[in-house]
């Protein structure tokens, strides 16, 4: 069985140097890039199963390099950050990212991410048995368990895998409150505690894709699929 091959893209070559052999080790194939330009000419080339992104790094940053990545693949993507700066994540998830660690990260809390977001991804591609899950409707909205596929209004949806299994954890639940730490943990595969940001964040942007009155902020406690 082939490697899972990351992409790491990160301009301080003692961080990149020491990450690639950790990752190694944990067998991982790495490929890694010291700037934003040649990170995505890496993508292009090398079709990685997932990409670890700086966010400050030269010629294309993190960022941008995510919403590349995003506008032409929908691969795994978590974001690495300096600073627990909320502008830095909320950026980063805006532009499609899966997740996001902050430096200094743990080795083994860095591969543990990986692994889940692989995880979640490889799950949302229909490894998990599916076989004669009914369709699904809300509205305009349908939604296809077994072929993974969702549609409004007769068009096709184009959702990441988070944003998938996100909306098939509302779609289990129609009107039912679910609190953000359930779909950390049921989404996101957390079995410690995150950073609620992440499901925000992700909220919104499932919202721009299936209407925002579909998806009901119930304030302190959750979000809820309108039945």
């Amino acid at each position: 069985m082939a490697a899972t091959h990351v992409l790491f893209v990160e301009d301080d070559d003692v961080i990149r140097e020491a990450t690639t052999l950790a990752l190694e080790r944990d067998g991982f194939e790495v490929t890694a890039a010291p700037d934003g330009l040649e990170g995505l000419a890496a993508f292009r080339a090398r079709q990685p199963d997932l990409a670890l992104l700086d966010v400050m790094v030269p010629g294309l940053d993190g960022v941008s390099l995510c919403r590349r990545i995003r506008d032409e693949s929908t691969v795994p993507v978590i974001m690495v950050s300096a600073r627990a700066d909320a502008i830095d994540i909320v950026l980063g998830l805006e532009a499609g990212a899966d997740d996001y660690v902050t430096k200094p990260f743990d080795g083994a809390v860095l591969v543990a991410r990986i692994r889940a977001v692989l995880r979640r991804f490889r799950a949302a591609g229909g490894d998990e048995d599916r076989d004669g899950a009914p369709q699904l409707s809300f509205g305009d909205i349908e939604i296809d368990p077994e072929g993974m596929e969702v549609t409004r209004g007769g068009e096709r949806l184009a959702l990441t895998p988070t944003e998938m299994r996100l909306l098939l954890e509302f779609a289990g639940a129609p009107g039912t409150v679910l609190s953000r730490d359930r779909l950390l943990q049921r989404v996101w595969d957390y079995e410690w505690g995150g950073d609620t940001r992440v499901v925000d964040v992700h909220v919104q942007r499932l919202r721009a894709k299936i209407g925002q009155d579909r998806l009901e902020t119930v304030r302190g406690f959750g979000y809820k699929l309108r039945a």
